[in-house]
């Protein structure tokens, strides 16, 4: 593998479709601007796996700065873009978004990136309290009573199976369930009877 010399600036350029290409030549020109020495762009959806994005991760070393146009260019989220910051602090880079203008390398830059940080945080406790209360009451009416154990769907055809002569090793592979679910199955209708 070869090595990075020290302090390089290395972009990064994404759009969603190949039929952003305006888009995605504006980003390249913004990147080629401001003097990166190596441009890694891609056309993928946010949500597709970005391989571009990957190797110019594992390429950056210490003392670099990666670089990209905007905050959504980068991240699915705001805690996506929190979790690349920490790589990339972990490995020694700084990371500078163009719009908004951050630059972790500054006091300022590190503010605002830890304010995105809190407010992740913030929205997943928030979601996790509402998901918490939901179930609550949806309890409270006798409308939950929580998933039913993979194993548990399928007692009914274990039975069947296992009458019929199936062995259990048999029965967990065509059920896609676990040798020991079936023995579990077994034995609880035995004592059931």
């Amino acid at each position: 593998m070869t090595k990075t010399p020290a302090g390089q600036i290395i972009g990064y350029a994404r759009t969603s479709t190949v039929d952003q290409v305006a888009g995605l030549e504006a980003q390249l020109a913004d990147l080629t601007a401001i003097g990166a020495d190596r441009i890694y762009s891609e056309q993928v959806s946010s949500v597709a796996e970005r391989a571009q994005l990957d190797i110019a991760m594992a390429y950056v070393r210490q003392g670099d700065t990666f670089v990209v146009t905007k905050i959504d260019r980068l991240a699915r989220s705001v805690s996506g873009l929190v979790a690349i910051a920490e790589d990339l602090k972990h490995k020694g880079v700084t990371l500078r978004i163009l719009n908004p203008d951050i630059d972790t390398s500054t006091p300022m830059g590190q503010l605002l990136l830890n304010l995105l940080g809190s407010i992740a945080q913030f929205e997943r406790e928030i979601m996790l309290e509402r998901q918490r209360e939901g179930i609550d009451k949806a309890k409270r009416e006798g409308r939950y009573t929580g998933r039913q154990k993979t194993a548990q769907r399928h007692a009914k055809k274990v039975k069947e199976m296992a009458a019929g002569g199936a062995k259990p090793v048999t029965i967990a592979k065509e059920l896609g369930i676990s040798r020991a679910s079936v023995y579990r199955l077994l034995s609880s209708s035995e004592q059931s009877r």
